[in-house]
């Protein structure tokens, strides 16, 4: 073999070896960004609460190392936005160092009532695609679990039942009762405000109106666009989950919002989340 020929021999190695440690190198990369990635809501919480490995394993409930203080620690810091949080360290460590107190440390369950989802969907109305939010919680129901519907947001509803009041109140004479309330014919008419003549508390069910127009075909659900989830769970806490994608280890279901919440500012906050005025 010729000085030139082993000297190209030697190159091609050496260039395929570099290329293979590099392949290597980038697969295990990868492989430990998606054992970082907080991939399914399950995961995040035994993370939260300690109870697997960095591997996806669980730990049994007799292992030392379930739910043990270290490993909680150690999982929490990563749980939580690290790019778009606007909430400061100080209030991060203030958290951690609540729910993994050693007298009385705090766990979140999937079948607590203190969470809840809220659901960007699409349905087809009147023809047109229009965004509907649907609030989402779990409830017992026999021996089992299960999310049911618990309230909507909706545009198109937000005027539907809108009470006149004042002077333009539309209402029926206090002595309809003479007439045999046959004046009803002008309160009960297609396009008029029936809603004018109900009692002055009156809130309508928005809920029963949609169920009511699925059934009949006038609301079609299409597609699913963003997925959040909202948590009381921890006691005098407020925090939003959200999952992001993106490249990196500090990606799938994170922690997005937090903060310190009493009784009447959680009720201020899910009037916010419920968009009600």
């Amino acid at each position: 073999m010729s000085r030139l020929t082993l000297l190209t021999s030697l190159l091609f190695i050496f260039f395929f070896q570099g290329v293979q440690a590099q392949i290597v190198s980038e697969d295990e990369e990868i492989e430990r960004q998606l054992l970082a990635s907080t991939k399914q809501l399950n995961q995040f919480f035994n993370r939260f609460n300690g109870e697997e490995d960095t591997k996806g394993r669980k730990f049994e409930p007799d292992d030392r190392q379930y739910r043990s203080e270290r490993i909680r620690k150690r999982y929490l810091s990563i749980l939580f936005d690290e790019e778009n949080a606007e909430f400061s360290e100080d209030l991060l460590k203030t958290f951690i160092e609540q729910v993994t107190d050693k007298d009385n440390p705090q766990f979140l369950s999937l079948r607590s009532p203190e969470w809840f989802a809220v659901v960007n969907t699409t349905f087809k109305y009147k023809g047109k695609e229009e965004p509907l939010t649907l609030y989402m919680q779990i409830q017992q129901e026999g021996l089992g679990y299960e999310w049911v519907i618990s309230d909507l947001v909706f545009e198109p509803y937000n005027t539907l039942f809108d009470k006149q009041r004042g002077e333009t109140k539309e209402f029926l004479h206090p002595m309809s009762h003479e007439l045999d309330f046959m004046n009803l014919r002008k309160a009960l008419v297609k396009g008029g405000s029936p809603e004018s003549y109900t009692l002055a508390d009156f809130k309508p069910d928005l809920l029963t109106v949609f169920l009511y127009e699925v059934k009949m075909g006038l609301l079609e659900f299409q597609t699913v666009n963003r997925l959040n989830f909202h948590f009381f769970s921890i006691d005098g806490w407020y925090f939003q989950l959200n999952n992001f994608n993106r490249p990196g280890y500090n990606t799938g279901w994170l922690i997005s919002d937090l903060a310190q919440v009493n009784d009447s500012q959680k009720e201020a906050l899910l009037k916010i989340i419920y968009d009600k005025k």
